[in-house]
């Protein structure tokens, strides 16, 4: 651990689109910053889906943090996990040591909200960590390697069968790029099977996929999806997962689907360290686990205290609460830094304000809807924008050449070149019993 310095030590938690931002909004500022994280790397989640189906390599979507910070003299980075926070003493508790601190920024992430039902988590993983992305993977390609050499009708449509819980911007992208491995991969690389053997079921409980965009714009996604081969099922609920399938509810209707593969992507709940920071300084929290925060993103009654990104509960203009998306992370965290800055300069900040320029989703080659402030996009145009949007976004500058040429190469030739089975990250026996607390 570094040498405490007579400059304010700014110290931030989590090493995502919140918290990265925050250290390099600070590059300037007479400060010791100190990112705290239990990964090594920034991750950009958006692109997840495309690990978890063999598009892309863990490596293309991930910046060590030391090489984003490298050129920031004033920032430092540590390896570590917090557990716990002592408020009075302005000291944050790692699972191997402490860090003082003057000014505390935590931005640890969210997890998946299984609604109650963690033990779902082993036979239905989430998306939210490399870890996550390449076990997806793996069951993936499993099922088509167990259907390959099955000889039992019944039991080979089990294998092709994956079904997709959540119809959010993650859920309709992995649905679509699942849809188009079952288009090109199965007709290019299998012997034994076909496209039309393979069924792709999106879930959703609420009316429509994509329910926070336009009507219009949920409409031409569901059509994009069809006509890639998956199937929609909306107002369905999810009442139980087993290692063979799903029980779904609609209405007073049940089913039992059969099938291998069952991917959650459905709600978020917040970092469990949320816990420990409610219980620390007071503050309250919402049904999804985020703290509520000042107009400032501050804890009330502690303005050295700053929440951002996943963890906070924070309104827009209309009163509604701010998504759990990138954009959103990236505006609080430049703002949290400039504020921190301004305040060690006496200067003020008005409170926080989200500017909204709309949002995105792709639903595989040339198929991607956008709605932004001015304009409703669907189509080609919609994911080219897509592409530009989201190769910018990446921290780092290699990883946009990487996924520029990867993305090239295989829109011109249909190949996905990270079909790699791995290993688990840990035994089945293991994995069962541990609650979904993973934080991005």
């Amino acid at each position: 651990m570094s040498k405490r310095t007579d400059r304010r030590r700014v110290l931030i938690v989590g090493g995502g689109f919140a918290g990265l931002k925050v250290a390099q909004s600070l590059r300037k500022a007479p400060a010791e910053v100190l990112l705290v994280d239990r990964k090594n790397y920034h991750l950009f989640q958006p692109l997840l889906y495309q690990v978890a189906t063999g598009t892309l390599s863990p490596a293309n979507i991930a910046a060590p943090l030391r090489v984003v910070l490298r050129r920031q003299r004033n920032a430092e980075v540590v390896l570590g996990e917090v557990t716990d926070f002592d408020v009075p003493g302005r000291r944050a508790i790692l699972s191997d040591g402490k860090i003082a601190y003057d000014t505390l920024v935590v931005a640890a992430g969210s997890r998946y909200n299984y609604f109650g039902h963690d033990r779902w988590q082993q036979h239905a993983p989430s998306l939210k960590t490399l870890e996550d992305a390449t076990e997806i993977r793996r069951r993936i390609l499993l099922s088509l390697e167990a259907a390959e050499r099955e000889t039992d009708p019944a039991k080979r449509r089990q294998w092709l069968t994956f079904v997709i819980v959540g119809g959010g911007p993650t859920g309709v992208e992995l649905a679509g790029a699942l849809a188009e491995i079952a288009r090109y991969t199965l007709r290019r690389d299998f012997r034994h099977v076909t496209p039309g053997d393979a069924t792709i079921l999106l879930v959703e409980g609420l009316d429509r996929v994509l329910s926070s965009y336009p009507e219009e714009l949920s409409r031409k996604a569901k059509i994009a999806l069809e006509e890639l081969g998956v199937q929609v099922q909306t107002r369905s609920l999810v009442t139980d997962v087993q290692s063979d399938g799903v029980c779904l509810k609609n209405g007073e209707k049940t089913q039992f689907v059969k099938a291998r593969t069952v991917l959650w992507t459905a709600g978020v709940l917040a970092c469990p360290l949320n816990e420990k920071l409610s219980a620390a300084t007071g503050a309250q929290r919402d049904r999804l686990g985020r703290i509520m925060v000042e107009p400032d993103l501050s804890l009330p009654g502690h303005p050295e205290i700053f929440v951002i990104g996943d963890m906070a509960h924070v309104l827009d203009a209309d009163g509604n609460p701010l998504p759990g998306m990138a954009p959103v992370a990236i505006q609080q965290g430049r703002y949290v830094g400039r504020r921190i800055w301004r305040e060690m300069r006496g200067e003020t900040t008005p409170p926080f304000r989200y500017a909204d320029r709309g949002a995105m989703a792709t639903i595989g080659r040339s198929r991607a809807v956008a709605n932004l402030k001015f304009l409703r996009l669907s189509g080609l145009l919609a994911w080219i924008l897509w592409l530009f949007v989201h190769l910018m976004q990446l921290v780092s500058f290699q990883n946009r050449v990487l996924v520029f040429i990867q993305w090239a190469w295989n829109y011109l030739t249909f190949n996905r070149s990270a079909c790699l089975i791995t290993e688990r990250s840990a035994p089945p026996d293991e994995s069962s019993q541990q609650p979904p607390d993973a934080c991005a």
